[in-house]
């Protein structure tokens, strides 16, 4: 997509969380109501005819774009949260970071065999905690799963994607 007006509005921060790095702040992006707009108009596009029943928003800021876009699918949110997040009895699945290891979890009952899955997060850059989010979500045997970021760090990553299951289709709005 790499829409101009998107682009426009993000936040890009050198040298943070460490010299080197350009964060990309998404959050210029959902304060903006046209580029909010922008991107659930687009997502819902994307996928309108794929089946999403579920959409699995990744902590915290997968969780903004999972909600707009799940209203107008006509899907369901899953949050999949940090451990102790969530208040009744969780799967795991933990990952490897570039600092040590993280976990992340869901609702034991979150997801069923019938679910078509849309698992979304807000930056593609290593692929460490999507996959393990795919991981978690597989443990449910839904019919299909999809994968989908607002970033993508293509340039810096170039094989994140090589690393998920060629069953996955993988998009994102922005690539850097």
């Amino acid at each position: 997509m790499n829409n101009q007006i998107l682009l426009n509005h993000l936040r890009c921060i050198p040298d943070w969380p460490i010299k080197g790095v350009i964060f990309r702040d998404v959050s210029t992006l959902f304060k903006n109501q046209q580029c909010l707009k922008l991107m659930s108009d687009e997502l819902v596009n994307i996928y309108k005819d794929k089946g999403i029943t579920q959409i699995v928003g990744i902590e915290s800021r997968g969780f903004v774009m999972s909600s707009a876009v799940a209203y107008h699918l006509n899907a369901g949110v899953v949050l999949c949260r940090k451990p102790g997040k969530l208040p009744c009895e969780t799967i795991q699945e933990s990952y490897a970071k570039e600092y040590g290891m993280d976990t992340i979890e869901i609702h034991k009952d979150a997801i069923t065999e019938d679910d078509v899955i849309l698992l979304h997060d807000d930056l593609l850059a290593t692929g460490g905690t999507m996959k393990a989010a795919c991981k978690l979500v597989k443990k449910f045997h839904p019919k299909k799963i999809y994968c989908n970021f607002i970033i993508e760090l293509n340039t810096e990553f170039p094989n994140a994607r090589d690393s998920f299951d060629p069953d996955i289709e993988i998009t994102s709005l922005l690539k850097f």
